[in-house]
């Protein structure tokens, strides 16, 4: 995996995201396999939102040429909630979060998913992280509207409400440790990192990367700004939604 560019499709370009970290200025991705963070009950909500996203990319993938009309009906269009603000418009930061723009877009999503939402899920409750996960993505969509108010390019992907979670990890699970492949060259490492390494290093390039765009063309490709609003409402809201100390069982570090 790695930046997940632009798109070119038949209805045009799609701004999809992806949550695979790379180091800035270096180009090398550090891929998260795993974590070491046991859970304390069944991550249903996870599974279930898992299991949703795929089922609609398989529904989009059936609808071969008659996809782009489902994608201009249920992506996000930015220019479609800030010049009419319709209900239909609105609705969409809902619908588009469920929808990806290919297969590696969609497997580098769960991926993380997997990976951070069982444990973040765990600490918050079911309900609570449910509740989390869709408003994180729509403070994610939030801000890719107010950065891109005029762009007429469908925005998908689940990445917005993953970033939230990543951020939750972040405050709530610093010190656990991610199985992280990292290629460098020819040789492939895999290293036990500090989730905090881990989730600062992909925040701090999509940072770089969404201050490098601000006042550019509107050209499509990974919706950085949605992974940053996405990823500071995770971890405000992670403390927030959080159980008390004394109704969660001992951390395992």
């Amino acid at each position: 995996m790695g930046r997940y560019d632009q798109l070119e499709k038949p209805y045009g370009k799609i701004s999809p995201t992806n949550n695979t970290p790379t180091l800035p200025g270096r180009g090398i991705p550090m891929i998260p396999i795993r974590d070491d963070n046991p859970t304390h009950s069944v991550p249903i909500i996870t599974y279930l939102l898992i299991l949703v996203n795929i089922l609609v990319f398989i529904f989009q993938t059936f609808l071969g040429s008659y996809n782009e009309l489902f994608v201009y009906q249920f992506a996000l269009i930015p220019a479609d909630v800030t010049s009419f603000m319709s209900l239909g418009s609105l609705f969409n930061i809902f619908t588009s979060m469920f929808m990806h723009a290919g297969l590696a877009h969609i497997g580098g999503n769960m991926l993380y998913l997997w990976i951070f939402g069982d444990n973040v899920e765990d600490r918050l409750g079911r309900g609570k992280y449910f509740l989390f996960y869709i408003i994180g993505g729509v403070v994610a969509s939030i801000t890719h509207i107010l950065t891109n108010p005029n762009s007429v390019i469908p925005t998908v992907g689940a990445s917005g409400a993953i970033a939230a979670v990543l951020g939750a990890y972040l405050v709530l699970f610093p010190r656990q440790k991610v199985l992280t492949l990292i290629p460098l060259g020819f040789w492939l490492r895999m290293t036990m990192l500090p989730a905090s390494i881990v989730l600062l290093v992909w925040f701090g390039l999509q940072f770089l990367q969404g201050v490098l765009t601000l006042g550019g063309p509107d050209v499509g490709g990974v919706a950085v700004w949605a992974h940053i609003g996405g990823f500071v409402s995770g971890v405000v809201l992670g403390q927030l939604f959080k159980k008390p100390e004394k109704d969660y069982p001992a951390y395992h570090w």
